[in-house]
C-alpha cells in the first residue's frame, strides 16, 4: 500500500511513497524516545541554536518546497512561499521565548505554605504523536512542533495521506538542523494504524487538526490511556458585517477571508452575517469582487483560485452546493462544476438559505460563501452561534460598544475585529464546541505538552 500526492490542477499522481512497517514504526518510536531523553538535558541556549538552524533550512528552500507545497495540495504559489515563510518564523520566535514563557512560577511569600521556598516549573512530557492535516501540509506541523521540541519533548507524525512529500520533507528537517536523531520524525502509516501508536507507553500525548471525526476518534483514543491531548478541528466562522463597517474594506477583505488557501481552511470567514440596512450595499461589492477572481494553475503568479486539494473534496462542495440550489438558495455568482481535468471549483456567493439547507449547518471546505441578512445584533448572534462549531469570528465595525457587545457574545475561540482571523505564533490559537480543545501558539501552545511540577522545600 502506498500513499500517494495527486497533483490536484491535473488530477496525476506525481509521486508515491510506501507505509512503513511495523518494525520501522518502532524503531521511529525507539528513537524519538532516546531523542527526548537527551532533549530534556540540554539548555534552552542549546536548544534555540538548533532551531535557528532548521528556520535558516526552511528559508534556504522556499522556492523548491513552495513549489512542492502547491504541486501537491493546489495552493497558489504565492501562498505557499508564504506558508514556508511562516514556519520559519514560528521556529525563530519560539526560539526566542521559550525559556521565558516556561520560566518557574516562584511564590513569592512561601511562608504561607510553610516553605522555604516553593514555586511550580515546567517540565516536557516525552514522546508527542502529531496526527496533521493536508491543508496547511508545513504550518500546521511546525506549529506545533516548535514549541514542543523547544520545551525538550520529541515529536512523531502522522501526516495526511495525500501530501506525502511534505510528509516525508518534515522527516528529517531537524535532524538535518542538527537536533538528535528522533527528535522529529514522520510514521508513514494509514487512519488505522494511529490508535496503536497512542497507546504505546512511550507516547505520552496527542495533538490533532483536523476534522470532527477525525478529532473524536482520537481523543477518544487518547482519553482510554489518559494521556492529554489537543484538539483543533473544524470551523464555520461568522464574519458579521454591522451598519457602522467600513463597507468597502469589508468586503475586501471577505473575500481574501473565503478564498484563502483555496477557502480550504479551518478559520475562513464561511457565513456572512450582514445588517440589513447595507446588505444590498455589501453583497454587491463582495459578489463583484468574487466573481473577478483569476481561476487556474496555482503555478501561474497571477491566478487567485487555485483547485481543491483532492477528487473527494470537489465532490463534497458540490453536494452541499447542489443540495442548497435544489432547496431554494439564491446563487449570486459561482456554483457550477468547470468541466475539465483538476479538481476546480469557482469562487461562489449564496443568499436566501433555511434552516433545511446542509450548507447551513455543515463545514463548506472550499470558496463557497453564505450570506445572511440580518436585522439586528441579537439576530446576528443568534444566528452566528447556530452551528456546533466555535472556532473563530470576525466583526465589522467603527463603534467600539458595538465591537464589544459581539466579542462578548460569539460564542467563539477567537474574535477578530475589522480584520480576518489569521493565527499568529503570539496569540493563542484553537476553538470552543466542536471546533476542539487546548490552544497552540503562544506560551499556551508550548504549555500544553508539559508538566506543571509543584516543588515545596521545607
Amino acid at each position: 500500500m502506498a500513499m500517494a500526492s495527486i497533483n490536484p490542477a491535473t488530477g496525476e499522481t506525481e509521486f508515491e511513497a510506501e507505509l512503513h512497517s511495523a518494525e520501522e514504526v518502532e524503531a521511529r518510536i525507539a528513537k524519538a524516545q532516546v531523542a527526548h531523553e537527551t532533549l530534556r538535558t540540554m539548555s534552552y541556549a542549546e536548544r534555540a541554536k538548533l532551531m535557528l538552524a532548521a528556520a535558516d533550512l526552511i528559508e534556504a528552500e522556499v522556492e523548491t518546497t513552495a513549489v512542492m507545497l502547491t504541486k501537491e495540495m493546489g495552493k497558489p504559489i504565492a501562498q505557499s512561499r508564504g506558508e514556508v515563510l511562516k514556519c520559519a518564523k514560528n521556529m525563530r520566535f519560539y526560539a526566542e521565548k521559550s525559556e521565558e514563557f516556561l520560566a518557574p512560577q516562584v511564590l513569592a511569600d512561601p511562608s504561607q505554605v510553610g516553605a522555604s521556598k516553593a514555586m511550580a516549573i515546567w517540565q516536557p512530557l516525552g514522546v508527542v504523536l502529531a496526527v496533521m492535516p493536508w491543508n496547511y501540509p508545513l504550518w500546521q506541523v511546525i506549529r506545533f512542533a516548535a514549541p514542543a521540541l523547544m520545551a525538550g519533548n520529541s515529536g512523531v507524525l502522522k501526516h495526511a495521506s495525500n501530501v506525502p512529500q511534505s510528509a516525508l520533507y518534515l522527516d528529517d528537517i531537524f535532524t538535518r538542523a542538527g537536533f538528535p536523531e528522533g527528535s522529529f520524525s514522520t510514521l508513514m502509516i494509514s487512519a488505522s494504524q494511529v490508535a496503536p501508536v497512542i497507546h504505546d507507553w512511550r507516547v505520552r500525548a496527542v495533538t490533532l487538526t483536523g476534522s470532527e471525526p477525525a478529532g473524536r476518534a482520537v481523543a477518544a483514543q487518547a482519553g482510554s490511556q489518559i494521556k492529554p491531548s489537543v484538539m483543533e478541528l473544524g470551523g464555520s466562522d461568522a464574519f458579521v458585517v454591522t451598519s457602522n463597517a467600513d463597507i468597502e474594506q469589508a468586503a475586501t477583505v471577505a473575500v481574501t477571508a473565503r478564498i484563502n488557501n483555496n477557502g480550504q481552511s479551518c478559520i475562513a470567514g464561511k457565513r456572512f452575517l450582514v445588517f440589513a440596512d447595507v446588505y444590498d450595499q455589501f453583497v454587491e461589492s463582495f459578489v463583484s469582487k468574487m466573481s473577478a477572481l483569476k481561476m487556474g494553475d496555482p503555478m501561474d503568479e497571477s491566478v487567485q483560485l487555485g483547485p481543491l486539494a483532492t477528487a473527494n473534496g470537489k465532490r463534497d462542495i458540490v453536494e452541499l452546493v447542489e443540495d442548497a440550489k435544489a432547496k431554494g438558495a439564491r446563487v449570486l455568482c459561482g456554483g457550477e462544476t468547470p468541466e475539465g481535468p483538476g479538481f476546480f471549483y469557482p469562487a461562489t456567493v449564496i443568499d436566501q438559505l433555511t434552516d433545511d439547507m446542509k450548507l447551513v449547518m455543515e463545514e463548506a471546505f472550499g470558496p463557497v460563501a453564505t450570506i445572511y441578512k440580518v436585522q439586528n445584533r441579537e439576530e446576528a448572534i443568534k444566528i452566528a452561534n447556530q452551528t456546533t462549531f466555535g472556532l473563530s469570528s470576525a466583526i465589522w465595525s467603527e463603534d467600539e460598544a458595538e465591537q464589544d457587545y459581539f466579542v462578548e457574545h460569539l460564542q467563539a475561540g477567537a474574535v477578530f475585529v475589522n480584520g480576518m482571523t489569521i493565527s499568529y505564533p503570539e496569540l493563542a490559537f484553537g476553538g470552543i464546541k466542536d471546533s476542539g480543545f487546548g490552544r497552540e501558539l503562544s506560551d499556551a501552545g508550548i504549555k500544553e505538552f508539559c508538566n506543571l511540577k509543584t516543588v515545596w522545600k521545607a
